[in-house]
C-alpha cells in the first residue's frame, strides 16, 4: 500500500516568514525519518526541518529564498507499507513535529564532516585559517560558510566546483584533506597522524543490533570531540559541606509546596556560583584568537547553562541574568526549561548565550567525573551525588557526619591556571556551606 503525505513546517517557536536558505533533498530522493529536508535561517538561529517519516520525495514545494512559517507546505512524500511503522510513530503532517526538536544552533554535515573538524584545526597552517574579509567575498551559501567557520577555514582559498564556481561543502572537505596530506608529507609533525579507526565485523562474534544515534547526539558528539581535542582540559576536584544548605532546602520546599514548586539543589548552586564568578571573572569569559592575537573576553552578564538528560540526548538550556533572580525564580525557570527540553520544545534562543555551564549528575549518582567544556566558554562545573561522610572538626576534636557535595571543575588551561581553579572551588564551597555569603 502506498500513501501520499504532505509535510508542513512544524512548530518553530516565535519565528515567522523565515527564509529558506537551502533545500537539502530533491525529487526522487528516499529519506528516512529525522533526515533534514530544508534549512531555514532567521537573524537569531539556523533551523533544520527533519522528515517526520520515511519515504520517497514526490514533489518539493519550496525553493531557496521562499519565506515560510508554521504550517507552510514543504514537500510531498510517498510512504510505502513497509514504512508505515515510521509514519505511524512520527507526528502527523498537520501537527508540529517536536520530537526530535527541529531547531539546532549548529549545523552538522550529514556523514563525513565531523572527521575533518577534529583533524583539520590542530594541523592546518595559520595562513589557511579563517580570514573574515576574504571569506566574506567567497561565493558560498550560508550553510557552507557556517561549516567553514566551524573548521576555521579561509573560504577565500577554496576553489568551488558548483554552478558559477559556487563553493560546496565537499569542496571545503577536499581542501582540508589536501592540506592535511601536505602536512603529513612535509614531515613537520603538525598533523595528528592518527591510526585509522578499526573496522570490525562484530556480527561474526555474535548477535548485534544497529541503532542509529539521534540527531542531537550526533551534533553534540561532534562538538564535544572538537572541544576535547582543541581545549587543554584540566579538572579540579573538591567537596562542599552542604549540611545546612540541605536543611534549608528541605525547609523551603515545605513552604513552597502550596505553589507546586520544587526547590532543587541546583537552584541554590546557581545562586552560589554568581558570587564566585563575580570574584573570579576569568571563569565567566571566552578566549578570542582572532587574527592571531589572543584576548580574553570578560562577560559582565551571568547566563548559566545547565545540562538536561532527555530521551534524545543531552541538551543545555540557559537561564539568563541569574544574578538578578532569587532562588525561587531560578527554580521556576529550571523546572520550565527542563520540561521543554525533555519534550523537545526548546527554542534556539533558550539554548544560546551561556557564559558558564553546570552539569549535574547528583540525581543519578557517581562520586566525580570530568565534564567537557562547552566552547566558547572556558570552564564547566560538574556536580555529583552528595553523601554523608565523617568530617574532622578541630574545635571539637572529633569526627562528625556531614553531607558533602563532590565538585568537578574542568577549565581551559590556556586561560586558567591550577591555583585559580583551586581558589574558585574553595570559595564556591565556602558559599555553599554558608549561603549568607551569597547575599554579600
Amino acid at each position: 500500500m502506498v500513501e501520499i503525505k504532505q509535510v508542513l513546517i512544524p512548530d518553530i517557536g516565535d519565528f515567522k516568514d523565515v527564509p529558506v536558505i537551502e533545500v537539502l533533498v530533491k525529487t526522487g530522493d528516499h529519506v528516512k525519518s529525522e533526515d533534514p529536508l530544508i534549512s531555514l535561517e532567521s537573524d537569531k538561529a539556523t533551523i533544520e526541518i527533519p522528515a517526520p517519516f520515511s519515504g520517497l520525495i514526490k514533489e518539493i514545494q519550496v525553493k531557496p529564498g521562499d519565506k515560510v512559517s508554521e504550517g507552510s507546505p514543504i514537500l510531498v512524500i510517498e510512504v510505502s507499507a513497509t514504512e508505515d511503522g515510521d509514519a505511524s510513530s512520527a507526528a502527523s503532517t498537520d501537527q508540529p513535529v517536536t520530537n526530535p526538536p527541529p531547531v539546532s544552533t549548529v549545523i552538522e554535515p550529514k556523514q563525513t564532516a565531523a572527521q575533518p573538524i577534529q583533524k583539520a584545526q590542530p594541523s592546518l597552517p595559520d595562513s589557511l585559517l579563517l580570514d573574515t574579509a576574504a571569506s566574506s567575498k567567497a561565493h558560498a551559501g550560508p550553510s557552507v560558510r557556517r561549516f567553514a567557520r566551524e573548521l576555521g577555514i579561509n573560504l577565500g582559498l577554496v576553489t568551488g566546483s558548483g554552478a558559477k564556481l559556487r563553493i560546496l561543502k565537499e569542496d571545503v572537505q577536499a581542501f582540508v584533506k589536501a592540506q592535511l596530506l601536505k602536512s603529513q608529507r612535509g614531515g613537520t609533525g603538525a598533523a595528528l597522524n592518527l591510526l585509522p579507526w578499526p573496522q570490525v565485523d562484530f556480527a561474526k562474534f555474535g548477535p548485534v543490533e544497529i541503532k542509529p544515534l539521534t540527531r542531537i547526539k550526533q551534533i553534540a558528539g561532534a562538538n564535544l570531540h572538537r572541544n576535547w581535542v582543541m581545549i587543554p582540559h584540566v579538572t579540579q576536584f573538591d567537596e562542599a559541606d552542604i549540611t545546612e544548605l540541605e536543611a534549608l532546602r528541605k525547609e523551603s520546599n515545605e513552604a513552597a509546596k502550596q505553589d507546586n514548586l520544587k526547590l532543587t539543589l541546583l537552584a541554590f548552586l546557581m545562586k552560589a556560583l554568581i558570587t564566585t564568578l563575580k570574584k573570579f571573572p576569568e571563569f565567566n569569559a571566552s578566549l578570542d584568537n582572532h587574527a592571531g592575537e589572543a584576548n580574553l573576553i570578560l562577560k559582565h552578564y551571568y547566563h548559566l547553562g545547565f545540562a538536561v538528560d532527555t530521551p534524545n540526548g543531552l541538551m543545555v538550556p540557559v537561564i539568563r541574568e541569574v544574578d538578578q533572580k532569587g532562588v525561587i525564580m531560578i527554580a521556576e525557570e529550571l523546572g520550565k526549561l527542563s520540561a521543554l527540553a525533555r519534550e523537545g520544545k526548546l527554542k534556539p534562543t533558550e539554548m544560546q548565550g551561556a557564559s558558564f555551564t553546570i552539569s549535574s549528575l547528583g540525581g543519578i549518582g557517581g562520586t566525580g567525573f570530568t565534564p567537557i567544556i562547552n566552547a566558547p566558554e572556558v570552564a564547566i562545573l560538574g556536580v555529583s551525588r552528595a553523601s554523608l561522610k565523617p568530617v574532622y572538626q578541630y574545635q571539637n576534636n572529633q569526627f562528625v557526619p556531614r553531607l558533602m557535595l563532590p565538585l568537578s571543575l574542568s577549565y581551559d588551561h590556556r586561560v586558567i591556571d591550577g591555583a585559580s581553579a583551586a581558589r574558585f572551588t574553595t570559595h564556591l564551597a565556602e558559599v555553599l556551606a554558608d549561603m549568607r555569603l551569597a547575599l554579600l
